[in-house]
């Protein structure tokens, strides 16, 4: 199966390179998805156990109050921890984590190490507002980079966030 993108605006598919999709990390997406079929629990403790976790879970899916599904009950677990923390030490430090373009031509990239810098800098401004685990914190911004650094910082001290597209304000 080849993945592609459709782009409504101009009503083409987008294919990636032969290169890409050697590289991919799924190389047979149909054996992939069949392996889940047999067995969805076995699977995604599988996929799961490929991230770090603070604490490891006890039960990969409780259904005993359908349709209130619980995920990995007993894990502990942050995004930022497997999306940064773990790269930075690492050769992937130096590697490009985010790729942004905006309007017109405008080009920004940032590294591992530089996210993570940046996504520490953010949390410790939102800690020292008040913001705590479990608090709910509004973003309201373009589509910039410092978005996924204010997601990422929210992630990291366990707030919750909502993003609310500001671009088409004036």
């Amino acid at each position: 199966m080849t993945d592609q993108a459709f782009n409504p605006a101009t009503n083409e598919w987008y294919y990636p390179s032969e290169d890409i999709i050697k590289s991919a990390r799924v190389p047979d997406y149909e054996a992939m998805y069949a392996e889940a079929d047999r067995d969805l629990e076995a699977f995604w403790g599988k996929m799961a156990s490929n991230l770090d976790w603070y604490a490891p879970w006890e039960k990969v899916l409780d259904e005993s109050d359908a349709p209130f599904y619980k995920w990995f009950v007993g894990g502990k677990i942050n995004i930022t921890a497997n999306a940064l923390d773990r790269h930075v030490k690492t050769w992937r430090k130096n590697k490009l984590a985010l790729i942004w373009e905006g309007e017109p031509g405008d080009k920004v990239t940032l590294s591992y190490w530089r996210l993570w810098k940046e996504t520490n800098k953010f949390a410790n401004v939102l800690r020292s507002m008040g913001v705590r685990k479990g608090d709910r914190v509004t973003i309201y911004m373009g589509r910039i980079p410092e978005i996924m650094i204010a997601m990422l910082a929210c992630a990291k001290i366990g707030a919750v966030h909502s993003v609310v597209y500001g671009g088409f304000s004036e």
